[in-house]
């Protein structure tokens, strides 16, 4: 395949997923032997203190139809995207069971279970979904425990590795609902609870109520506002789990910036997309675990291939 450089305009307005290029050919990929798999190059993350996980994830929102409700486009695409992301490497594939709804979960194991070892699933409740691009957060502890062990069967999961908290729900107290979650542990159904869209005060409150090991908030190069929160997880070894780590739909924030300048020039000099660029630069803070999502098996060849981008200080800098 040809390989076509990215302008900063094509990754940041919507369309990325699915228009960048392949870094490095499919051939190359394929030549990466057992023992060093393409994600292996992004190192290694512990989360909890037990699930060592390579740090280029795979996020399951994007194996469902449009407005993230349905079936896929091509069913059969979506399971290859998902075992080839294992083939690569990928041992930690983020999904919920809001999208579809149930579809992403349910694919997931019929593509890859049962599964192979070492593999992490993550999923999330707390969303019901009445409809496309409709998202209503849902956080009373029934909603939570039924959501949680509907989960489980259609993982085909005795236990979950990384039960995440999907959003808080204003009307339920968050000790209620992260207090379902510490009993859904206790009774072994769940392994580590993580959270998702907190900011410092929440987290705080959540970690009286149970240990939380992860957090996933929206994070990239032109929307920071998570940045106190990542400085936190550093401190205290916590995995950060960036969602929508390409920019995605925040481009009149980077156009013209320093940062959108530098993208350009880095991408330029390493031969790659200034897609690739924006995930190397997550994966330059150690406890960050992006978890770039496609349904395409070529553009999931191209996100793993970001893996091996290694940034330079001044390249960082630049970046800002």
């Amino acid at each position: 395949m040809e390989t076509q450089r990215l302008t900063r305009r094509q990754v940041l307005v919507g369309g990325v997923v699915g228009m960048a290029s392949l870094a490095a050919p499919r051939e190359a990929l394929r030549a990466g032997s057992p023992q060093t798999p393409p994600a292996a190059a992004a190192g290694t993350l512990k989360i909890g203190g037990d699930l060592v996980v390579n740090r280029l994830g795979f996020g399951a929102m994007r194996i469902t139809g449009p407005g993230i409700w349905g079936e896929p486009k091509d069913v059969a695409e979506a399971r290859r995207v998902l075992r080839r992301a294992v083939e690569l490497g990928v041992d930690f594939i983020d999904t919920a069971d809001a999208y579809g709804p149930e579809v992403s979960e349910r694919l997931i194991a019929e593509a890859l279970h049962p599964y192979p070892q070492g593999l992490v699933i993550a999923t999330k409740g707390g969303f019901v979904r009445p409809g496309p691009d409709q998202w209503v957060p849902d956080g009373h502890p029934e909603h939570l425990r039924e959501a949680c062990e509907a989960s489980l069967k259609r993982l085909r999961l005795s236990r979950i590795d990384l039960y995440q908290f999907h959003r808080i729900d204003p009307k339920v107290p968050l000790e209620d609902s992260i207090g379902e979650l510490a009993r859904l542990q206790k009774e072994g159904k769940i392994r580590h609870v993580g959270v998702s869209n907190f900011n410092l005060a929440e987290l705080a409150r959540a970690r009286r109520v149970t240990r939380v090991v992860s957090v996933q908030n929206r994070y990239n190069i032109a929307d920071r506002s998570s940045a106190d929160v990542l400085a936190l997880c550093e401190h205290d070894g916590l995995a950060f789990i960036p969602w929508a780590p390409i920019a995605r739909g925040s481009s009149n924030t980077l156009e013209g910036s320093a940062a959108s300048k530098a993208l350009d020039a880095i991408a330029h000099v390493h031969g790659v997309s200034v897609y690739q660029v924006a995930i190397a630069w997550l994966l330059a803070t150690p406890v960050m675990l992006p978890i770039p999502g496609t349904s395409s098996v070529a553009h999931l060849e191209e996100d793993v291939a970001a893996a091996r981008i290694k940034l330079s200080e001044s390249e960082l800098a630049a970046i800002g």
